[in-house]
């Protein structure tokens, strides 16, 4: 297969320039990704009226929205890494039909999410608290963003199709599109400005749905404008259980990844609930500044993984073994840059969303005490992306249930209950954290090692 200069780059470039290249318009588009989310807590929270109850409520709904991005971008990732050694090994209909069952995907994904903005919504919120007024403004907001969630599970698509390719400044100019689309009708939705009527959280959620929506356009279009390696047609959306189950097979450990994510901040909303709804409260906005650092990691894991994998496709161990070095250096980089910040603007960041004393308290001590965890995660992140590049999905899920669940929930239970028995003690619940990471960091590391001696060890040139 004739394949492009960017693709010719990703078998010949410096793996070190190659990994900023490409890594750094992905990390952009993370980040602007976790802004959504940051800019929707904002501007709710300085609501005239009930703007913290509001703020619980975005909260709730998060794991659900954690979950639309899990599978998107999963099914996205599994796409990406066979996609990319199938052009490594120059395997045109491969690349094509790799293309469509990803598209088809998406739209099974989108529809499963429409019946449950349909019919679910309201039985998963009162599974987290039984406040009348919080239960309302959380179904508000989480119908709408289940309901016209099409934007974001299609946008996860072709946003990983470009990447695939190369093409990562494009997927960025989407993601870029969607952000300032959501950051404009955020306020003018909200707050009814311009003549929009006042929406309160609902506002919110249109401005969300509408710039995702901005975002899968603009993806879309660069798509079928620049992705030349790629034949579209609807043969190739032909349901293909192979490919599926090959797709899956990679990216079913990047679903369960970011699934657990879901499942481990469902969990912490009940557990912490038991405390009081300031720590609920606390910990949703916390986690939401955080994962502005922390997806600036997956943007650079993004980049390894169509590196490493278009690499191990073309059996060149030398650039493999770079592309984990340098994958890995900068990781850590990203990381150790995003511990500093909190540490020093943990303050003043907690101070711009209008929470009461009680909930800042909190919050302040949630971004000193968690972001101590920050190195460890780094390097798990890194890890669990270099994994999937080298086929080793099982490894990469085994990290994520460590660090996301296996000992998470069970610490952070032992520290809640410690917190009820002596209030003086609640910030304690934020070492759940630093352990996990510690501990999952370790098993990444041993895994590492014996996934080098049995897949990369034995290539030679």
């Amino acid at each position: 297969m004739q394949q492009d200069q960017t693709m010719n780059k990703m078998g010949t470039a410096k793996i070190n320039r190659l990994m900023l290249t490409m890594g750094l318009p992905i990390i952009l588009s993370m980040m602007l990704q976790a802004l959504y989310n940051i800019v929707d807590s904002a501007f709710v929270s300085n609501m005239a009226a009930g703007g913290e109850t509001a703020l619980t409520a975005l909260t709730l709904a998060f794991p659900v929205q954690v979950l639309m991005v899990a599978v998107g971008v999963g099914t996205g990732v599994g796409a990406n890494a066979l996609l990319s050694r199938s052009l490594g090994e120059g395997n045109e209909e491969k690349v094509n039909r790799v293309s469509g069952n990803a598209i088809f995907l998406s739209a099974v994904m989108y529809v499963i999410f429409l019946l449950f903005g349909l019919f679910g919504v309201r039985i998963y919120v009162q599974s987290q608290t039984t406040n009348p007024v919080i239960i309302d403004m959380t179904v508000d907001y989480l119908r709408i963003c289940c309901c016209i969630s099409f934007g974001i599970l299609f946008f996860n698509c072709f946003e990983k199709l470009l990447q695939a390719t190369g093409k990562t400044t494009y997927s960025t100019a989407a993601q870029i599109a969607g952000a300032i689309t959501n950051i404009v009708l955020d306020p003018i939705m909200i707050y009814g400005l311009l003549g929009c009527p006042e929406m309160g959280v609902r506002g919110a959620a249109f401005a969300t749905v509408v710039g995702q929506i901005v975002s899968f356009l603009v993806a879309l279009i660069s798509h079928i404008a620049v992705n030349k390696e790629i034949s579209n047609g609807l043969r190739y959306m032909k349901p293909d259980k192979h490919i599926i189950g090959r797709i899956y097979s990679i990216g079913l450990p990047a679903i369960i990844a970011q699934a657990l994510m879901s499942i481990m901040t469902y969990g912490l909303n009940i557990i912490f609930g038991t405390i009081n709804e300031n720590v609920v409260t606390a910990y949703g906005l916390y986690y939401k500044i955080q994962q502005f650092i922390l997806f600036a990691a997956f943007g650079l894991r993004d980049a390894i993984t169509p590196i490493v994998s278009f690499n191990y496709g073309m059996h060149s161990k030398k650039r493999i073994n770079a592309g984990i070095k340098y994958g890995m250096l900068y990781t850590l980089i990203i990381m150790l840059v995003g511990l500093i910040f909190l540490e020093l603007f943990a303050s003043p960041l907690s101070h711009i969303f209008g929470l009461s004393g009680e909930t800042e308290a909190l919050c302040i001590s949630a971004m000193h005490i968690v972001s101590l965890s920050f190195l460890f995660a780094g390097a798990n992140i890194a890890f669990q992306g270099i994994f999937q590049s080298l086929q080793s999905g099982g490894e990469s899920l085994i990290v994520s249930v460590c660090r996301q669940l296996l000992f998470v929930l069970p610490v952070a239970w032992i520290f809640t209950h410690i917190a009820i028995s002596n209030p003086d003690l609640t910030s304690l619940v934020w070492f759940t954290f630093v352990i996990a990471e510690g501990i999952s960091a370790i098993i990444s590391c041993v895994f590492m090692r014996r996934i080098y001696r049995n897949k990369i060890a034995g290539i030679t040139e």
